[in-house]
């Protein structure tokens, strides 16, 4: 089961990435704070202290289109804040 899906790169999320030290990534929906420690711990080669994570709701969504109004909502996902020691960072951009 691959734990992680992606970081998530928001205005809030990097602000609190810089500030506070915690990073914030989509995870799968049957992960729990253990695995998605060792999955951070692994992947990034960092010491992660705290790891909260939480189940995104859905969003209603609607558009206007040619054949009338369509009704929807986004698809729900699991997304875990993670902190890590301080000292360390993890860089998001340095591939591209």
């Amino acid at each position: 089961m691959n734990v992680l899906v992606k970081p998530i790169i928001t205005e809030k999320a990097t602000e609190d990435a810089e500030v506070r030290n915690r990073y914030a990534f989509m995870v799968n929906k049957g992960a729990n704070k253990i695995q998605v420690k060792e999955a951070v711990e692994a992947f990034y080669g960092v010491h992660v202290e705290k790891v909260r994570t939480m189940i995104v709701a859905p969003k209603p969504k609607s558009r206007y289109t040619k054949s009338g109004m369509i009704k929807g909502k986004t698809a729900p996902y699991k997304k875990a804040v993670v902190e890590i020691r301080s000292g360390e960072t993890i860089d998001f951009f340095n591939n591209i």
